[in-house]
């Protein structure tokens, strides 16, 4: 497996992980209290501050200089096909999946999957 792949598994599992708990968490308590817009925004600095703490952490064990650009793009990609395959489980269509990011709450979270992505872009290695 080459070192781009182990680092973006290595950005995007934990992150995915943990945003996974925060979701179920903001979907059964928060957003009913809150609303979904509310509840989202409140997730969103979390899901970006641990995103930027492990990118530091991945970044210190393979550095990718010049990979950045690549490594933003895989985490992209792999974190929608997590977030694809969770909506399916749960009993979405792919339909439902997109039109869903088509809300207010929806589009906030795209944005902070998007800042996801980008965060490899701009973070120093920790270390």
């Amino acid at each position: 497996m080459s070192a781009l792949v182990k680092a973006g598994l290595a950005y995007v599992i934990p992150v995915f992980a943990v945003a996974f708990v925060l979701g179920a968490l903001r979907v059964t308590f928060v957003a009913p209290a809150l609303g979904p817009l509310a509840a989202v925004a409140l997730e969103v600095p979390l899901v970006l501050a641990l995103s930027w703490v492990v990118a530091g952490l991945v970044l210190a064990r393979w550095p990718l200089r010049d990979k950045r650009p690549a490594l933003a793009l895989l985490a992209f990609a792999l974190l929608m096909a997590l977030e694809l395959a969770t909506a399916l489980a749960f009993g979405q269509t792919p339909a439902q999946f997109l039109t869903a990011m088509t809300t207010p709450a929806g589009a906030l979270g795209l944005a902070g999957q998007i800042g996801f992505a980008l965060i490899p872009l701009v973070r120093q290695a920790r270390g």
